[in-house]
C-alpha cells in the first residue's frame, strides 16, 4: 500500500509521503492508475532523463500537469540514459533524480524506465488521457507518434521551456573545466621551465 491509495472514494493523498510518489513496481503502478481513472481523474504522462534539473524542466512539468489532474513522470534509469546519451551521462544518478522530481509540486507519480524497456512500454501501461512530449526529444519520431496514438486520447508536443538545455549546460561546464585545466597546466609548465633555467 502507498500514500497514493484511496483515502475515500473521491480523494487520493500525494502530500503525506513524498516517497509514496515513487512507484517502481509496474503492477502496483497499473493498479494505482486504474483506481485514479475509476475515480474520474484525468491522467497526463511525460518521460525523460531529467538530468541537472533546471527552470526549463520545472516550467515543462507545470505545463504538462495543466493537461490532467494527475501527472505521471517516467525517469530514464542510469543504464538507459547511458545507452541513449553516452557513457558520461547522466550527471545526476537516478535515485537523486527521482527524489528531486518527487519534491516538485506539479509531479504526482514518479516511476523508473529501465534499459530493457522501450519508449512505449510506460505509455502502453498508463494509457494516458494526454501524452506530453518535447520538441527536443529526438527519439520520439512521427511514426512512433502514430503508433502511440492508439494508447492515448491526445498527444501534445511542447516547445523548449527555457533557453538553456541540460546538454548545453553540461557543454558549458565541460568547456569551463577544460579552460581551468589548461590554465593550470600552463602555469605549472611555466614554473617548471623557470626552475630549469635557474638550475634548480
Amino acid at each position: 500500500m502507498t500514500s497514493l491509495q484511496k483515502e475515500n472514494t473521491d480523494s487520493f493523498s500525494f502530500e503525506k509521503d513524498l516517497k509514496g510518489r515513487f512507484i517502481s513496481d509496474r503492477k502496483e503502478l497499473e493498479k494505482v492508475i486504474t483506481d485514479l481513472k475509476n475515480s474520474g481523474r484525468k491522467i497526463a504522462l511525460t518521460q525523460g532523463v531529467w538530468d541537472l534539473i533546471h527552470e526549463g524542466h520545472a516550467a515543462y512539468l507545470e505545463t504538462a500537469k495543466s493537461f490532467g489532474d494527475i501527472l505521471v513522470v517516467g525517469v530514464d534509469s542510469d543504464e538507459l540514459t547511458r545507452s541513449r546519451k553516452g557513457p558520461n551521462r547522466p550527471i545526476v544518478p537516478q535515485e537523486e533524480r527521482t527524489r528531486m522530481l518527487s519534491h516538485l509540486r506539479h509531479v504526482d507519480i514518479v516511476t523508473l524506465r529501465e534499459a530493457n524497456e522501450d519508449i512505449g512500454d510506460l505509455i502502453r501501461l498508463v494509457c494516458p488521457d494526454v501524452l506530453v512530449t518535447s520538441e527536443s526529444t529526438s527519439d520520439f519520431t512521427d511514426s512512433m507518434k502514430e503508433e502511440y496514438e492508439a494508447y492515448c486520447r491526445e498527444i501534445v508536443t511542447l516547445p523548449p521551456q527555457a533557453t538553456t538545455s541540460t546538454s548545453a549546460r553540461i557543454r558549458n561546464l565541460t568547456i569551463e573545466g577544460a579552460e581551468k585545466l589548461a590554465f593550470e597546466v600552463k602555469r605549472i609548465t611555466e614554473e617548471f621551465i623557470e626552475k630549469i633555467k635557474k638550475g634548480k
